[in-house]
C-alpha cells in the first residue's frame, strides 16, 4: 500500500517529546529558602497551635503566582509545614500514610478514572456523537454561546450530584472534545469548567455544607437560594461570559495551551450502530446515576463507583470485549497518574496544616471582641474569619462557626437571611482564593491544564464582585 505522508503522519509521528521543564524564577527560589528558614525559626520557637501554620499555605500560592512548577511548590509547602510542626520521624509518616486515604486524594483518583471514562468515550465514539448533538444546540458560531452551554452543564450536573470533583469528571469528557473543537485554550476551559461547577456547588440541595448552611440558620432551601445561592450562581454566569473570553485572549498566545488537533479526532465510527447504542446506553445511565445520587444524596465517593460502572457499559454496548474496555479505561487513567500524586501530597499539605491548628488561634484571638459589634461590622466580620478556614471548608466548618457565633450573631440582631449569606461566604470564599485549593486542582486536571497562576486568576475575578455583592446585601439586610 503506498504510504502517503500527508494522510499517515498523524498517526506514523513520534511521539513529541516534552518540553523541558523551565527553571524556577530566581525571586520563588529565594522566597522558598526564606519561607522555610522562617518555618524553622517558627518551628523552634512555637509549641501547640500557633498561627504561623498559615505560612505553608501563603508561601504554597505566591510560589506558584512567582512560577515556581506546581510539584515542587507543593513539596515545599509541606516542607513548611512540617517544620513548623516538627513531628516525630513516626508521626510524620503517618501524616503521608493517613493523606492516601483523605478525600482530597480521592478527588484526585476520581479525576484519574474519568480520564478513564474519556478514553473509553473516544475509543467507542459517544464523544463524537455528543459533541456533534451538542455543537447543534449551542452552534459553533459564537464562543459565547458555547461558554455559556458548557457553563450551564457544568452547574446542573454538579448540582444534581452535590460534589464539583465527581460531576466535572462526568462533564469533562463531554465538554473537552467540544472545547478543542471550538478553539479553545486549556486554561480558557479550566476556567469554564470551574466557574459553571463553582456556580452549580452553591445551588447543590444535597451538598453537605449547603444542608448545614440550612439547618444553621433554620431556613428553608429556597430562602437559602434567595439569599445566599442564587445571587453568587447568576453572578458566576454573567461574569464568566467575561473572564473566559478574557482568558482565552490571554493564554491563546502560547501554542502549548492548546489542545493538540488529534486529541478529539473523529474516526468514523462514530455513525456506526455500536456507536450509537453506546451513546443511548451511556446517556439512560449517567441520568441513573445523577438521580440516585440525588435520591441518596451520595457523597465524593459515589463516582469511585459510578465512573468505572459507566465506562464498562459504555464500553460493552459499543461492541467492546471486557478486555478491551479494561485496557481503554487502563490507558486513560494513566494518563494522569502525576494528577493522583500531586492530590495525595495536597492531602498532605493540608493535614499538616491542620494539625498546627492555626485557625483556632485565629478565632481565640478576635473573637471575643467580636461581641460589642453592630450586626453589619459582625456579619462582615464572621464572614472574613470564616474565609481564613480551612481550604475546601465543608459542613464542619458550618457547623463550628454557628456553635462559636450563632448566638452572639442572634444578640446584636443578625437575621436568618443575613447569617446564610455569612456562612455561605465562609465556606465558599476560599473556593475562589486567595490560596490554591483542591477545587482548583480539580478543574485544573480535569481540563488537562497545569496553569495553577490562570485559575489562582479566575478564581480573583469571581471573589471580588462576590465579596462586594454580598457585602451590599449584609449591609441591607442588617439596616
Amino acid at each position: 500500500m503506498p504510504q502517503d505522508t500527508h494522510v499517515t503522519a498523524p498517526v506514523t509521528a513520534p511521539t513529541p517529546q516534552a518540553p523541558p521543564r523551565p527553571r524556577t524564577p530566581l525571586p520563588a527560589s529565594v522566597l522558598a529558602v526564606v519561607g522555610l528558614a522562617l518555618s524553622v525559626a517558627a518551628g523552634i520557637v512555637v509549641d501547640g497551635p500557633t498561627q504561623w501554620g498559615l505560612l505553608p499555605i501563603g508561601l504554597y500560592a505566591l510560589l506558584a503566582l512567582l512560577g515556581m512548577d506546581i510539584m515542587v511548590a507543593t513539596v515545599v509547602a509541606i516542607a513548611s509545614a512540617l517544620l513548623i510542626l516538627m513531628p516525630a520521624p513516626a508521626a510524620a509518616a503517618n501524616i503521608l500514610g493517613e493523606s492516601v486515604g483523605d478525600q482530597i486524594t480521592m478527588i484526585g483518583l476520581i479525576i484519574v478514572l474519568g480520564a478513564g471514562l474519556a478514553e473509553v468515550l473516544r475509543a467507542t465514539g459517544v464523544a463524537g456523537q455528543i459533541v456533534r448533538a451538542v455543537m447543534r444546540v449551542a452552534g459553533d458560531r459564537s464562543r459565547a454561546a458555547v461558554t455559556f452551554g458548557m457553563m450551564i452543564s457544568c452547574l446542573i450536573l454538579v448540582a444534581a450530584l452535590g460534589t464539583l470533583a465527581g460531576a466535572l469528571a462526568i462533564a469533562a469528557p463531554l465538554l473537552l472534545p467540544i472545547a478543542a473543537r471550538m478553539g479553545f485554550t486549556r486554561s480558557a476551559t479550566a476556567s469554564t469548567l470551574f466557574i459553571g461547577g463553582c456556580a452549580g456547588l452553591a445551588l447543590a440541595p444535597f451538598a453537605g455544607s449547603n444542608i448545614a448552611i440550612m439547618d444553621a440558620a433554620e431556613v428553608g432551601y429556597l430562602q437559602y437560594v434567595l439569599y445566599g445561592a442564587g445571587p453568587l450562581a447568576v453572578l458566576s454566569l454573567v461574569l464568566g461570559l467575561v473572564v473566559v473570553p478574557w482568558m482565552q485572549r490571554r493564554t491563546e498566545r502560547d501554542g502549548d495551551d492548546f489542545y493538540s488537533d488529534d486529541m478529539f479526532t473523529d474516526d468514523g465510527s462514530s455513525e456506526s450502530a455500536h456507536s450509537v447504542r453506546a451513546t443511548a446506553v451511556f446517556a439512560v445511565a449517567l441520568l441513573a446515576s445523577v438521580v440516585y445520587a440525588t435520591v441518596t444524596s451520595a457523597g465524593t465517593a459515589f463516582p469511585l463507583l459510578a465512573l468505572p460502572v459507566l465506562a464498562m457499559v459504555t464500553g460493552f454496548a459499543g461492541g467492546l470485549t471486557p478486555t478491551e474496555t479494561a485496557e481503554h479505561i487502563y490507558r486513560g487513567a494513566a494518563t494522569l497518574v502525576n494528577i493522583f500524586l500531586m492530590f495525595w501530597l495536597l492531602a498532605v499539605l493540608f493535614n499538616a496544616v491542620n494539625l498546627i491548628d492555626p485557625f483556632t488561634v485565629v478565632i481565640e484571638s478576635y473573637g471575643a471582641s467580636l461581641q460589642d459589634m453592630g450586626p453589619f461590622p459582625f456579619a462582615v466580620a464572621i464572614s472574613l474569619l470564616g474565609w481564613v478556614g480551612v481550604p475546601g471548608a465543608t459542613a464542619a466548618q458550618v457547623v463550628l462557626l454557628d456553635k462559636l457565633f450563632g448566638d452572639i450573631a442572634t444578640s446584636v440582631g443578625v437575621g436568618a437571611s443575613t447569617w446564610v449569606v455569612v456562612l455561605l461566604f465562609a465556606s465558599k470564599a476560599d473556593t475562589y482564593g486567595p490560596f490554591p485549593n483542591a477545587n482548583q486542582f480539580g478543574a485544573l486536571g480535569l481540563a488537562q491544564s497545569t496553569s495553577l497562576r490562570n485559575m489562582l486568576i479566575t478564581g480573583w475575578c469571581l471573589l471580588v464582585p462576590a465579596t462586594v455583592m454580598y457585602a451590599v446585601i449584609m449591609f441591607v439586610e442588617t439596616r
